[in-house]
């Protein structure tokens, strides 16, 4: 019987790490768990219950209320996607706005809220046989993977994408807006006090500018195989 280990894919935004992780994870048989999804369902919450203005959010008040959120993920049976419910309610739609992308990062930084993802990843890929995306999978959630990537892009080229999906969705948005979202993230997330997105010294970089999803699928398939052998 093949060994399972643990793969761990960070990187920036719009890169396809989402993309690329679900089919790899698919193709493995392994569990899939998207990371940025928790984030953005706590962001999500932080909005609804208006603790963020003007930019600002109301950390002291959002970590008094991590106790009321509580993220699960539910199979859509139509697409075979694994969708994030928010205390029981599917919200996975909600989540992919460019109002929560403009948010995510500064939640994301809380060291609460962190503290709170952190324990539950952990728990979703003790057993191994998962592939986890997000900025601090082989850094923080599972230093000790066996596979590590970093994927990353120019920030036109991931504007571009994220603007495609967007409209592609039905939203309209502003293309210099997404622009200016996606150089943001990338700098807050990058200088936060509490778990950077950095590659790890162990990571495998994948540069996505100029690679269709198919050639991203098949370099992390040919690299999960060589750990495999």
């Amino acid at each position: 019987m093949q060994s399972l280990i643990t793969i761990a894919i960070d990187g920036h935004s719009s890169t396809g790490k989402s993309t690329a992780a679900k089919q790899l994870a698919h193709e493995l048989g392994y569990l899939y768990v998207d990371t940025g999804a928790m984030y953005r369902a706590v962001s999500f919450f932080a909005l609804s219950e208006n603790l963020i203005n003007q930019g600002q959010l109301d950390q002291s008040v959002l970590e008094r209320r991590l106790k009321d959120i509580a993220i699960t993920f539910e199979r859509n049976p139509e697409t075979g996607n694994n969708e994030v419910c928010l205390n029981g309610k599917n919200i996975e739609s909600e989540i992919r706005t460019l109002e929560v992308s403009n948010v995510v990062s500064i939640v994301a930084s809380n060291s609460a809220v962190r503290a709170k993802l952190v324990e539950q990843q952990q728990k979703m890929g003790a057993a191994k046989g998962v592939v986890m995306d997000g900025r601090d999978i082989g850094t923080v959630v599972f230093p000790d993977a066996e596979l590590k990537v970093f994927m990353t892009a120019a920030a036109d080229v991931r504007a571009k994408r994220r603007f495609e999906e967007l409209t592609n969705s039905g939203q309209i948005v502003d293309y210099a807006d997404v622009l200016e979202n996606v150089i943001e993230r990338d700098r807050i997330d990058s200088t936060r006090e509490d778990s950077p997105l950095i590659q790890a010294d162990d990571a495998l970089l994948l540069d996505t500018s100029y690679m269709d999803r198919k050639q991203q699928f098949d370099t992390l398939l040919h690299w999960a195989n060589q750990e495999l052998q």
